[in-house]
């Protein structure tokens, strides 16, 4: 590029920058910092509060959103310098300008991302679930090369990956594969994913060399840490003392030793009367109660799952989200956003930027450069 067409695209990205100071808010986020600093620091008690591990994760995402704003702001000034050495007669700077200006702009592009990010999971670490579809054989290698595609994905981006499900196909490629990738907005970045994927190309499984079409199915969710931890107020229980029936002899029939525990916020009620001593039916209702909150608390976890679980799709005609087209032309297009691009080997490599920015604003509706 020339001098003249750098400092052009230097001054768009520098307006970019200053729309998003506004959104970024840097004082308020500093603020929101410091405060939790001294939370963890002031109070004693701060680190056996349940909510500290949330505090602390938010904390987290919001000292990677200051960091990448502050780096963004470097990279600003960096180019800046260079410009200013090139007025005042420095020669030999051309590559190191286009270089400077390239790494601005992709900087820029990240962090517009990130600021669409905003999702109470859009932080977390992301689980990849790879089916196969409607097409066999053909189905099979083409979930094994979206599962390539993904795990080339991570390592581009530095990010770590474990392998938690593999099956294998019965000739060739695999039924399906679960992939946990670890690191920042994993889950934000690949959420766009989730759907059916469509390739087109000559089958190297046909001897005829004929075209197929195959399917399979992408869903991703956010990695949910299994934490859930169960705290009873004794405000919210109504505790019930009553003579125990059955078998027992007289004692157990003459003395007010069952207990009734009823959990005020959730309606569950309990009951023990195994035991003489009222106080040692009591400490079993407690137990019955802790467990019945449990599972409370992962039918509500598993209903926020069934949520996502709602949005897959049948693998096969009319349902995808993507194409992939290897023959007769090469070209990857994506249906929602129209964004497309002929460079399929570098897709398939795992360079999804382009689709994974279009995806998230075109979803935020905001305008965005389709080139």
């Amino acid at each position: 590029m020339m001098i003249d067409e750098l400092v052009s695209e230097a001054e768009k990205l520098n307006k970019e920058v200053a729309s998003f100071a506004t959104a970024m808010n840097e004082d308020e986020l500093r603020k929101k910092i410091a405060k939790i600093d001294e939370m963890s620091m002031n109070d004693p008690e701060f680190w056996t509060k349940k909510e500290s591990k949330l505090v602390l994760k938010e904390q987290s995402v919001l000292k990677k959103k200051l960091e990448s704003w502050e780096e963004l702001l470097t990279l600003k000034d960096d180019t800046e310098v260079l410009f200013e050495l090139i007025k005042e007669g420095e020669e030999g700077l051309d590559s190191d300008v286009e270089d400077a200006v390239k790494a601005f702009g992709k900087k820029v592009r990240e962090f517009e991302l990130q600021l669409v990010l905003s999702g109470p999971n859009d932080s977390n670490n992301a689980i990849i679930t790879i089916n196969s579809g409607a097409g066999g054989t053909e189905a099979s290698d083409w979930a094994s090369m979206l599962y390539r595609m993904y795990i080339r994905f991570a390592e581009t981006r530095g990010y770590k990956y474990e392998i938690m499900d593999y099956m294998e196909g019965d000739e060739a490629g695999i039924k399906n594969a679960v992939i946990n990738i670890k690191g920042a907005f994993c889950y934000g970045y690949l959420k766009g994913e989730t759907g059916v994927h469509r390739l087109v190309r000559i089958s190297p499984f046909d001897s005829a060399n004929r075209r197929h079409t195959s399917f399979a199915a992408v869903f991703v969710m956010p990695e949910i840490e299994d934490d859930i931890e169960i705290e009873i107020s004794e405000s919210d229980l109504q505790i019930d003392t009553y003579r125990a029936g059955g078998a027992g002899g007289q004692h157990i029939n003459t003395t007010d030793s069952a207990v009734r525990i009823t959990h005020a916020p959730t309606g569950i009620v309990v009951t023990c009367q195994s035991e003489r001593s009222q106080h040692k039916n009591k400490a079993h209702a407690m137990k019955i109660l802790k467990s019945r909150l449990y599972e409370y608390e992962l039918e509500k976890k598993n209903e926020e799952k069934q949520k996502l679980e709602s949005t897959k799709t049948d693998i096969g005609w009319g349902n995808q989200i993507r194409s992939y087209v290897m023959h007769p032309y090469k070209m990857v297009k994506d249906l929602r956003t129209r964004h497309e691009t002929g460079n399929v080997d570098s897709v398939m490599d795992g360079n999804l930027d382009a689709f994974i920015r279009a995806y998230l604003l075109h979803n935020a509706g905001i305008e965005y450069d389709k080139d």
